[in-house]
């Protein structure tokens, strides 16, 4: 299994990217989670994120379930990192980063400053929402146990390349390439107010929308899809085919976000791409969403560029 490190040597080809899962922002059955992660054993992935980050209520797997989860999954040579809750608010949320802050298991992704503190030095990766956007950034967290980050989804390909290229000795990089773009966080869930329900009397409805509700604007053009507490694209992210020029420039691992549909196809076409096949947008999208991909040139997320370069043209929602 190749370390996710700057260093990262070349293998059969002449990307040398590794591939990640991240974390599960959906809540979906219990059968179902366990059913897709058995799958996910058997997928060219070198590294999987488990655990809830998005509503610390959702209760289909507890923390032994994810530890047991996560003990299969390493079995079956992948490497493993527990995630902590984004939204960090109440009593039970910080029990919960704690209990996986606290485990010696496994790597810990800190998802809020919260959970860097409670690692205490002790390595951690950076998620997504610590929004990494400059070098000093990632040299103030290696101080403090980090080995990477995860970096934003909304920074351009400039941007990138220059954090790659000034970014400490040791600190490994990750960008996500396929899946809807988590946007923002609230106290409020958005889930519940659409069935007129408050937070703490929710019903989970969230288990009726696998890959989130798409909300729309008033001419009808899907903008956001709800997931709870969590707001995101209703477009789905594809930047498969960028991926070589974000191997090109440093970047250490691609992160795809799972979904109900079509995650271990993009799994499988970017397994691909190290073996010599030629890059392209994937065409796979779940649920129907369109694709995006603006923010890779310093457009609205909003914006599909067909060639990551032409005129925009404006299909889902970011």
């Amino acid at each position: 299994m190749p370390e996710l490190t700057p260093d990262m040597p070349d293998t059969s080809s002449s990307l040398s990217f590794a591939i990640t899962l991240g974390p599960l922002l959906y809540y979906w059955p219990r059968a179902d989670v366990l059913r897709f992660y058995a799958e996910v054993a058997d997928a060219p992935v070198e590294r999987v994120y488990l655990g809830e980050t998005v509503c610390t209520r959702r209760h289909e797997l507890r923390h032994a379930d994810w530890l047991d989860v996560a003990r299969m999954l390493r079995d079956a040579g992948k490497e493993v990192v527990l995630s902590t809750p984004v939204l960090v608010e109440s009593d039970s949320d910080i029990a919960v980063m704690r209990r996986v802050c606290e485990q010696d298991e496994f790597l810990v992704e800190a998802n809020d400053l919260g959970a860097v503190r409670a690692m205490r030095g002790r390595p951690f990766l950076g998620g997504p929402h610590l929004n990494v956007y400059h070098a000093d950034t990632l040299a103030w967290l290696g101080a403090l146990g980090g080995r990477g980050a995860v970096v934003p989804v909304e920074m351009d390909h400039v941007t990138l390349a220059a954090l790659a290229a000034a970014r400490p000795v040791g600190m490994s990089l990750e960008a996500m390439v396929w899946g809807r773009m988590p946007l923002a966080f609230s106290a409020r869930c958005f889930t519940a107010r659409h069935h007129r329900l408050r937070k703490d009397a929710c019903e989970f409805r969230c288990l009726d929308y696998p890959d989130g509700l798409v909300a729309e604007t008033g001419e009808g053009q899907p903008f956001f899809a709800l997931n709870g507490i969590q707001t995101q694209s209703a477009s789905c992210l594809d930047l498969c085919a960028q991926v070589p020029e974000l191997d090109a420039m440093g970047m250490d691992a691609v992160r795809v976000s799972p979904h109900a549909s079509g995650t271990l196809a993009v799994v499988a076409l970017l397994d691909a791409l190290r073996d010599g096949a030629e890059a392209k947008p994937s065409g796979i999208t779940p649920a129907g969403a369109p694709a995006s991909n603006g923010y890779w040139t310093g457009q609205p997320g909003i914006h599909w560029m067909p060639d990551a370069s032409g005129a925009p043209g404006v299909q889902g929602g970011a």
